[in-house]
Order: C-alpha cells, then structure tokens, then sequence
C-alpha cells in the first residue's frame, strides 16, 4: 500500500514524442497524474532511439524539470512504449490429473514450464507482459483458477508479449544515463485497454485504431490482453 501511494514517475515514448508525468495513488487506489512534460527529444525518430547521446541530454532536461516540480529525485521509472513491432504469442500448458485436485504447485509448474520453453526458442527476446487468458478442466472453461477442483485433465492458456532483447538493451542504458532504473515496460495498446475497462465497464472487446498508414487491433478478455497485431495499412487505403 505504501508503495502504491508513493509518488511515481512514467514516460510514454510516441512516435514524435515523449510523455514525462508524475503521479500518486489516493487512498482508495486511485491514480492521479500530478504534473507533466511533453517534449520531441533529439536523437529520437518514430519511436526509435538513433542517437544515445543527444537523447539522454534532452532526456536529463525534462527529467530534472519534472523533480523540481515535484521537489522529488527518482530513481525509477515506468516506460510506456508505443511500439507495435512487438511479438504476442498465445500457448497452452496441460496438466494431467486422473481425478485428483488441483494444486497451486500444479499452476506454478504449468507457468514455469511453458515460459522456459518459450524463451528457449526466442532467445533473442524478452517477456515484458504475461496474461493468465483461459483455464479449461475437462474441457469446461473456469472464470478462476480452478484451485482445489478435482479433474481428469487441465488446460491453462497463457499471452506473452516479447520484446527484443537489444531494443530493451538500449532503453535500459538510457535511462540508467539519466540515473534511472526501469521498474516496468507497459504496452501502450494494454494501457489503452485498462482504461476502456475502467471507463465503459466492459471487460470483453475488440480494440480497432485507424492511423495513417497503420491499423492496430486489441483484444481482450475477460479483462486479459490477450491478442494484437499491426496491419500495414491505414486511412490512406480508404481514401
């Protein structure tokens, strides 16, 4: 709780700019953004870093405004990239049961066994999201985890969102630059989702956005993130 309600520190990286914002948490959970900069770094380009040096002196800039704003130094930091390069794979693991209950060791070994499977053949990447998106016992869909049910077999579908590795390499040397650590990377498409959620009460959708040159689309369930993927087109192609 008292790090929920502790001052907080996020920059959302957008194709031509950067979001730089502090918030807190209120007593009832709340997240209220405090104060915020948005500034088009140097050495930056579609979303992409092409230059660390220039970057990280502009980025040192609008950092040390944001802390005398808010007579705080921070240390960490929560990035929200706009990237849709990313990878988003669904895979299952199962668990033979012959009748027994289900344990939460039986959940742990599902997890465990189908991320270290996952990473063995995408070593070139980074899980930075992991969503819990369907449980089945004897091929009945169970809204929880079934904990403590009896079975013949389980099956538990999981999301992972992938980064590459040298991608996340180069965000962690910028900001470690600027005497920052990254606490966590968020998806902006997830964030998007959170606060449709939040607003409409609507857990199950399908998100469409219609760029330029680009379309985007969401889908969650059940409140989980649990598919996306970047189409090459946009508003042009209707045009």
């Amino acid at each position: 709780m008292n790090k929920l309600k502790k001052k907080n520190l996020y920059l959302e990286i957008n194709n031509d700019s950067f979001l730089v914002a502090f918030g807190e948490h209120d007593d009832e959970l709340n997240f209220k953004i405090v104060n915020h900069e948005l500034y088009s770094p140097s050495g930056f380009k579609n979303g992409r870093l092409i230059n660390l040096t220039t970057t990280i002196e502009s980025l040192k800039k609008i950092i040390k405004k944001i802390e005398n704003k808010s007579n705080i130094l921070f240390s960490e930091v929560n990035v929200i990239i706009n990237q849709n390069d990313f990878d988003c794979i669904n895979v299952s693991g199962f668990k033979k049961l012959n009748g027994n209950q289900i344990l939460s060791d039986d959940i742990t070994y599902i997890l465990n066994d189908v991320k270290s499977k996952l990473l063995e053949s995408e070593k070139d990447k980074k899980i930075i999201h992991l969503f819990n998106t369907k449980y089945l016992l004897d091929n009945k869909q169970i809204k929880n985890l079934p904990i403590g049910l009896h079975g013949d077999f389980y099956s538990h579908q999981l999301t992972f969102f992938l980064m590459k590795n040298n991608e996340l390499k180069d965000l962690k040397t910028l900001f470690n630059k600027c005497n920052l650590d990254i606490n966590k990377i968020i998806l902006k498409s997830f964030s998007d989702g959170i606060e449709i959620i939040n607003k409409y009460k609507n857990d199950t959708f399908v998100n469409i956005k219609v760029g330029k040159d680009e379309t985007t689309l969401s889908f969650f369930f059940e409140s989980a993130f649990c598919f996306s993927q970047k189409f090459n087109f946009g508003s042009d192609i209707i045009l």
